[in-house]
């Protein structure tokens, strides 16, 4: 392998190499995702609601669990939520 001021140029051009085919690819997915969002949005879905559905499906239930009840504790801090709903929970 040749080297140039210490540096093995074959096997840093095969990592450059890998790295770019993999952004293609990693692109290529994007699109993909934007399509399918694009679809689920012309059927009538809301594609934000639809990325938090993603996002809390990603989580363990302990964890959503936890983040809930912070929600919950800041809005009853911040007099986000109705008396009659505060009760009601």
């Amino acid at each position: 392998m040749a080297e140039t001021g210490g540096v093995a140029s074959g096997q840093l051009k095969s990592f450059v190499e890998r790295i770019e085919r993999l952004e293609e690819e990693k692109k290529g997915i994007a699109d993909d995702i934007r399509d399918v969002f694009a679809e689920a949005k012309s059927q009538g879905f809301d594609t934000k609601i639809m990325r938090q559905v993603i996002r809390l499906r990603k989580k363990d239930t302990a964890e959503r669990q936890e983040e809930e009840a912070l929600l919950d504790l800041y809005m009853h801090a911040l007099g986000m939520v109705p008396e009659s709903a505060a009760e009601a929970a």
